[in-house]
């Protein structure tokens, strides 16, 4: 038996979600958990690469329906992990990809493009 967890909002409602953020923010973060309490490493490191440059990313916490958001976030990136962080709507990665634009001195300049 596997454990399926409980989705609090339909497909739909998620994929507008996702649509909304992506369109009406310049940075916007996908991540698990919230800024106050991050529930992965990953989310959280994403969090701090982008805080050094920005303080006004939005945040959407994908944990009560995970399964709907990574669906929706697949649409848009082609990727279903999480965190996304995506740039003036534009995809840019996870926190794995932050951190190489960070590692190569481009991350300031991506994130603040917007």
């Amino acid at each position: 038996m596997t454990f399926q967890p409980n989705s609090s909002l339909e497909q739909d409602e998620v994929d507008d979600i996702v649509a909304e953020t992506i369109a009406e923010n310049d940075v916007a973060l996908f991540m698990k958990g919230n800024e106050l309490m991050p529930q992965c490493g990953y989310s959280q490191r994403a969090l701090e690469l982008l805080g050094q440059y920005r303080d006004d990313i939005e945040t959407v916490d994908v944990l009560d329906s995970l399964p709907e958001f990574r669906e929706a976030l697949s649409e848009h990136s082609g990727w279903e992990t999480i965190p996304q962080t995506y740039v003036d709507g534009e995809f840019v990665g996870g926190s794995d990809v932050l951190a190489e634009l960070e590692e190569r001195g481009e991350l300031e300049s991506a994130v603040r493009t917007a």
